[in-house]
C-alpha cells in the first residue's frame, strides 16, 4: 500500500493508491488493481517512461513481453516469468523471482535484487540479467546471447546447452554444470560441485579477464577481481555423433 505526498510514494500508509501518476513516474498498486491492466498499460505505446508497482505478491509474468525503453521498478516478491521475453526494457525486482526470470530475454536489462528460482534466464538471446542473491537450478539453460551474472551461487543443471552469451557466478556452482555446452562461456570464482558432459574447465587469458571485468562493472560487482574466477566451457566432442562417444549420449 502506499500514498503519494509532494509527487513521491511513501510505502506502509494506509491510503488506498491504484494508478498514479505524477511528474517521476506512474505508480501501480497491485493490492487493488489487476495484473492484466497492468500489463496492458505498459504496453500501450506511446505510454509513460517509468513505473513504479506495488504489491506484486508473488504474482505471475509481471512486466512480461515489454517492447519499449521502459524503467519499471517492482517492489516486492515476484512470482513465475517475470519481464519474459524482455526487449529493451529495465525491470528492476527489489525482492525474489520466481521460476524463469526473464525468460527468452532479447535485450534490455533485468535485475533481481533478492534469489531467483529456476530457469533463470532460460533461452534468454541478449540483454543483461542480474540476480543479487542466489540462482536455483538450471540458471540460463539453453541461453541463446544472453549475459547472466548471478552474484550469490548457482544450482544444478546451470547453462545446460548453452548455445552462445556469457554467465558469471561469483559464488558456487551445483552439479552438472555447463552440460552439454555449445560456445558459451561460464565463470565461476567459487567451487564447482560437477562439470557435465563435454563441459571442461578452460585457461583464463587477458580477453577473458577484460570480458569479466566488462560484465562484473556493469552488473555493479566491479570490486570482484577478474583474476579469481575459472573459465568453463565446450570440450567440442558431442557436436557430431562418433560412435566411441555412444556413452555420453
Amino acid at each position: 500500500m502506499g500514498a503519494r505526498a509532494g509527487g513521491r510514494v511513501r510505502l506502509g500508509e494506509s491510503a488506498r493508491l491504484s494508478v498514479v501518476e505524477t511528474a517521476e513516474r506512474t505508480v501501480v498498486d497491485l493490492a487493488s488493481t489487476s495484473l492484466r491492466e497492468l500489463n496492458r498499460r505498459l504496453h500501450e505505446p506511446p505510454g509513460p517512461r517509468r513505473w513504479l508497482v506495488l504489491n506484486p505478491n508473488g504474482a505471475h509474468a509481471v512486466a512480461a513481453g515489454l517492447d519499449a525503453e521502459l524503467e519499471v521498478e517492482i517492489e516486492g516478491h515476484v512470482g513465475y516469468y517475470c519481464a519474459g521475453m524482455n526487449k529493451l526494457a529495465t525491470v528492476r525486482v527489489h525482492g525474489n523471482a520466481g521460476t524463469g526470470v526473464a525468460e527468452n530475454m532479447m535485450s534490455g536489462s533485468v535485475i533481481v535484487d533478492g534469489s531467483a528460482s529456476q530457469s533463470a534466464g532460460a533461452t534468454g538471446r541478449g540483454g543483461l540479467l542480474v540476480v543479487h542473491g542466489d540462482a536455483t537450478a538450471r540458471c540460463g539453460i539453453s541461453m541463446k546471447g544472453i549475459d547472466i551474472v548471478v552474484r550469490g551461487s548457482v544450482g544444478h543443471m546451470s547453462a545446460f546447452m548453452a548455445q552462445t552469451g556469457r554467465m558469471v557466478v561469483l559464488g558456487d556452482a551445483g552439479d552438472a554444470l555447463g552440460d552439454s555446452i555449445y560456445e558459451a562461456r561460464i565463470y565461476v570464482r567459487g567451487s564447482v560441485k560437477g562439470l557435465g558432459a563435454d563441459c571442461v574447465e578452460k585457461e583464463l587469458r587477458d580477453e577473458h579477464r577484460q570480458e569479466l571485468a566488462e560484465l562484473l562493472a556493469a552488473a555493479g560487482a566491479d570490486g570482484a577481481d577478474p583474476g579469481d574466477f575459472r573459465r568453463y566451457g565446450s570440450a567440442r566432442n558431442l557436436y557430431t555423433f562418433h560412435i566411441d562417444n555412444a556413452g555420453s549420449y
